[in-house]
């Protein structure tokens, strides 16, 4: 019955029908395409049937539920974090490898923020993502704990940067201020010298293209001196 989920997850269940062109992989591929263009609340399994050119049962031959194509979804799209070959030899350099990858995924697929901790299931691409992140951190520190906190925090610090880069981008078709201090009432207030500080900025961005890599820098600085109680000589983005 559709909608009622078998036992077992969607990674270790049989794969159903055998017709060229209805596939798991074309499934999630064209869900993922409806994602990226419209949000992820277009997702269902009729738009995806549809835009497939097959009825909506067709679908369940392959997946029990809407909860399963989101699934799959994100493990597809965690894909494109994986690192190829092998991993740069020091920590900092494999995890910032790590962090660039997961902070583009992030812009090219701002849906999948929605669905972080929606679900706990984790696919294939994603443990090898876990695989990778802790590889990298145990360069540092062979603590299992330690190596814990290293990822939590540098994953805390791209997600945090992610969400502020959608907002910067703004919504689909509402224009995007330079600065959000650039309002008439702001402009009011800061007439009446309350604000010396936040005066300096008028008519300027808050944005910065080095900003991710000088922010990665200072956090995995503040790491290296926990663990190793010492501050890298260099000062500026690596």
């Amino acid at each position: 019955m559709p909608g009622t989920p078998r036992s077992g997850d969607v990674w270790t269940r049989p794969r159903g029908g055998r017709r060229p062109k209805l596939t798991r992989e074309a499934i999630v591929e064209a869900a993922i395409k409806v994602a990226d263009a419209e949000g992820l609340d277009a997702v269902s399994i009729r738009r995806v049937a549809s835009d497939l050119g097959v009825r909506a049962m067709s679908l369940y031959t392959h997946i029990d539920a809407k909860e399963d194509l989101l699934d799959l979804m994100r493990d597809e799209v965690t894909a494109e974090v994986l690192v190829q070959g092998e991993q740069p030899e020091g920590w900092r350099d494999a995890v910032t490898e790590i962090a660039r990858k997961e902070l583009e995924a992030g812009l090219r697929h701002p849906w999948m923020l929605q669905l972080t901790g929606r679900s706990r299931r984790v696919g294939p691409n994603g443990l090898r993502h876990l695989e990778q992140t802790l590889a990298a951190a145990a360069r540092l520190t062979g603590d299992p704990d330690g190596m814990v906190a290293v990822v939590k925090a540098i994953d805390h610090y791209v997600l945090g940067f992610t969400i502020m880069e959608q907002h910067r981008d703004g919504a689909a078709g509402e224009p995007v201020q330079s600065s959000p201090l650039d309002q008439s009432y702001v402009r009011l207030m800061m007439e009446r010298g309350e604000f010396p500080h936040l005066q300096s900025f008028l008519g300027t961005s808050f944005h910065h293209d080095d900003a991710f890599e000088l922010g990665l820098k200072w956090l995995l600085d503040g790491i290296e001196h926990e663990y190793r109680g010492e501050w890298p000589s260099t000062t500026g983005p690596t």
